[in-house]
């Protein structure tokens, strides 16, 4: 059974950083290659970063380069986005995934308000 299990989210203000865990089943994970995935509100779910199974390599979207980090820690199996500069327009739920997506197998997910 494959898990996805996040953590981190929270409220914060404009300007300020949050950094987002992501659990993987342990077994699995570094074979992988990973994202961090968000749905806002009203709108479809998008990629924002992804990494590859050695860590080397990152890719990431247009409206967060320079300010998100994805990490990950094979040894225990865990994904990280360490976001910084936070925007309004960041709040989401954020989700860890495979790439490509595993769609039976989403977590609880991360809530991410970005708000003064």
């Amino acid at each position: 059974q494959v898990q996805f299990v996040e953590s981190g989210g929270g409220l914060v203000q404009p300007g300020g950083s949050l950094r987002l865990s992501c659990a993987v089943t342990r077994i699995v994970f570094p074979i992988w290659n990973m994202g961090w995935y968000r749905r806002a509100p009203g709108k479809q779910r998008e990629r924002v970063a992804s990494i590859d199974k050695s860590g080397d390599s990152t890719n990431y979207a247009d409206s967060v380069k320079g300010r998100f980090t994805i990490s990950r820690d094979n040894t225990n199996g865990t994904l990280y986005l360490q976001m910084n500069n936070l925007k309004p327009e960041d709040t989401a739920v954020y989700d860890c995934n495979r790439v490509p997506i595993l769609d039976k197998y989403w977590g609880q997910g991360a809530q991410v308000t970005v708000s003064s």
